[in-house]
């Protein structure tokens, strides 16, 4: 089974049911097929962008438990890289999150994304690669 990784926007979509891409981003996370990977840095943004629905940040966290969000990365041992992609795309700008989700890909080597960020369309991993994202917005 293929990693796919999974960022910021569409955990909040999946957990807010009122946010306008939840029905896309549930459509979307039932045909990858792949194991759900991401980073604390995504973990946390999402967290935060649910403090205000009662339950949402602990749900979040409940799926990392479960291992439905899986969290293969520590930032520890590649702050290096991290930093790189963040220079090299200082002009997109690049953040932190990102930054740490396109080391991931390079680590699991995989480009496959569920995301709702335009961004990943510019980003590139293992240098040239482009980014499959895997929500159909129109």
């Amino acid at each position: 089974m293929n990693a796919v990784l999974l960022d910021t926007g569409v955990i909040v979509a999946l957990v807010d049911r009122s946010e306008k891409h939840h029905r896309v981003c549930v459509d979307a996370l039932e045909e990858t097929g792949g194991r759900l990977v991401t980073c604390e840095a995504v973990l946390t943004e999402a967290c935060y962008l649910l403090r205000g629905i009662r339950g949402a940040p602990q749900a979040v966290l409940a799926n990392v438990k479960e291992g439905i969000f899986r969290v293969p990365f520590a930032i520890s041992e590649s702050a290096d890289s991290v930093a790189s992609l963040l220079t090299k795309y200082r002009d997109v700008p690049m953040d932190f999150a990102d930054a740490c989700l396109v080391h991931l890909a390079d680590m699991l080597g995989t480009g496959r994304i569920l995301t709702l960020d335009a961004d990943f369309a510019v980003y590139r991993w293992r240098k040239r690669r482009r980014f499959e994202c895997i929500v159909p917005l129109a």
